[in-house]
């Protein structure tokens, strides 16, 4: 009994030290089981055809860069820096539009006791819930009535109505933290409603901005089906489409210009979240706990 019982106390102590070894290791095999389809399609897109298709493993035996440079030419009369810009002719304008009209809305929700308030919130909350797909066919014929087929601003003047009904949710929840008395105070101070929001409010819910701006940015940049009813030129069409048009016109699809032409399409997502990730996470934790 004595021998032992300093052989216990020798093995517990490291008890921590083991159970942490045990948590992130667990943590890390997990992130890299997620992360793995992320570093095949870039290590996929430095290798050649038949060594994408003979091996599992994301680096590449004999990189090379002819994806990058057969993908950027496209098998179209434009390069990808068109379909690049077509892109950010999209979703540059529709995030700003986004960030303004939901902010507006919110506002509105959150600081206004305007009559039907309760009824009009119920209803936000309804179109969150309501399939896009089933508002589909009469926005096309809609949309067509305006004349604004195969053109960007079926993609964008919607967002200047704040149509989506989780961001002004997420920016309710944000601006219900905030204290009344420093709006109180700018209006003692002779602010008017629209400078309170845009000098006192808007500074102070940044995170929540930049966390609807990031969302709206990557779901822009992944959209596929709206582009895809509304533009018919393809001098217009952004990289999703370009991306699936590359699988379609080609006899024997060349997988290594369409995974560089992806990685180049994923960086300025990549890219935005990491700067602004701090932001970002502050955002959506400030929404989700408070309210």
């Amino acid at each position: 009994m004595s021998v032992s019982a300093p052989a216990d106390a020798g093995w517990r102590k490291h008890l921590p030290v083991i159970n942490a070894f045990m948590r992130y290791g667990i943590l890390i095999i997990i992130g890299f089981m997620m992360l793995y389809p992320l570093f095949w399609m870039i290590g996929g897109s430095f290798k050649n055809n038949q060594e994408i298709f003979s091996s599992i493993g994301f680096i590449p035996k004999e990189p090379t860069l002819d994806g990058f440079k057969k993908g950027w030419e496209t098998s179209t009369e434009y390069t990808f820096a068109t379909y690049l810009i077509n892109t950010m002719k999209i979703v540059v304008p529709k995030v700003i539009v986004t960030v303004i009209s939901s902010v507006i809305v919110a506002y509105g929700f959150a600081r206004f006791a305007i009559p039907g308030r309760k009824l009009l919130f119920a209803l936000l909350m309804a179109t969150v819930l309501l399939p896009k797909s089933v508002l589909l066919i009469p926005q096309y014929l809609m949309f067509r009535e305006f004349g604004w087929l195969d053109t960007y601003l079926p993609l964008i003047a919607p967002q200047a109505f704040a149509v989506e009904g989780f961001f002004v949710f997420m920016i309710i929840q944000f601006m219900r933290s905030l204290p009344m008395e420093m709006e109180e105070a700018a209006v003692m101070d002779g602010c008017n409603s629209f400078q309170v929001l845009t000098l006192v409010v808007a500074p102070v819910i940044l995170p929540a901005i930049i966390s609807v701006a990031l969302f709206q940015f990557m779901w822009s940049m992944n959209d596929f089906l709206q582009p895809l009813i509304y533009l018919s030129s393809v001098e217009k069409y952004p990289v999703a489409l370009a991306l699936k048009m590359s699988i379609d016109v080609t006899e024997a699809t060349s997988w290594n210009e369409i995974l560089a032409m992806s990685t180049i399409a994923l960086a300025p997502s990549l890219i935005l979240f990491f700067v602004a990730q701090r932001y970002f996470v502050e955002g959506i934790t400030s929404g989700a706990v408070k309210g």
